[in-house]
């Protein structure tokens, strides 16, 4: 128990850390482009640093579910530990941002949050709860897992975790799609050698419409799923100890 906890820490040490890196990153992008402080539309960049804006992105990927999979020795805790990972590092990097640069001026103020598979968009407080969920759903996960040998992630919670991150993403990426599709079709969204006119045109792009509707909506589903995990978990470990 002792050593699950003190894992548990580490995890959250390494993604502090992480979410300051990432800042960096970002503090050194925003003298660059964002002098004057950062805001839509996009100040335009090569296709070289697009690239490798999205390679970032993927490595980062790696780097937090590599941690979950060294923290842990069962798959359901390393998940754990990937969604903790994720969850802080996203909290701490606006921390940091805000340290930093002073900003966002506010939790209602529009950022990129993702460019894979294609750029979300949002009002900084939509990642934040959604990081503060993940912690509610990967702490019990760790503490049932501390106390029980057998214990699962059901299909049908599985469906509405899955199911709550699937409105969750369209969300984020509707307003930016809508937008791109009145110049390319799906597939040509994704051809490699349109990727100079869609960094083009992402300078053109303004934020409009972003749907807390659909937010909420998926956002309860999910907590549905850590809600119904957490009591089937409870009961049955008070039936091991019965």
């Amino acid at each position: 128990m002792k050593q699950i906890w003190k894992t548990t820490l580490w995890v959250i040490v390494f993604a502090i850390a992480m979410g300051f890196m990432e800042c960096a990153v970002v503090v050194y992008l925003r003298e660059i482009y964002y002098p004057d402080g950062f805001r839509f539309p996009l100040q335009p960049i090569g296709k070289s640093i697009g690239i490798t804006e999205i390679l970032r992105e993927t490595a980062t990927l790696i780097m937090l579910i590599s941690i979950g999979v060294l923290a842990a020795k069962r798959w359901l805790v390393r998940f754990a530990y990937f969604i903790l990972a994720f969850a802080v590092w996203d909290i701490f990097y606006y921390v940091f941002l805000k340290v930093l640069l002073g900003w966002p001026e506010s939790l209602f103020t529009w950022d990129i949050l993702f460019l894979i598979p294609m750029t979300w968009v949002g009002p900084v407080l939509a990642p934040i709860i959604n990081s503060l969920s993940m912690i509610l759903l990967s702490m019990p996960i760790v503490y049932f897992c501390s106390k029980r040998k057998k214990v699962v992630i059901k299909a049908h919670e599985w469906i509405l975790l899955i199911l709550g991150s699937l409105v969750l993403i369209i969300n984020y990426m509707e307003d930016y799609a809508s937008f791109m599709l009145r110049k390319f079709t799906i597939m040509e969204l994704f051809a490699s050698e349109n990727l100079s006119e869609i960094v083009r045109l992402s300078g053109e792009y303004v934020p409009r419409h972003f749907s807390w509707l659909w937010f909420w909506v998926g956002q309860l589903i999910i907590l549905a799923a850590v809600i119904i995990f957490s009591i089937r978990n409870r009961r049955e470990a008070a039936k091991d100890f019965s």
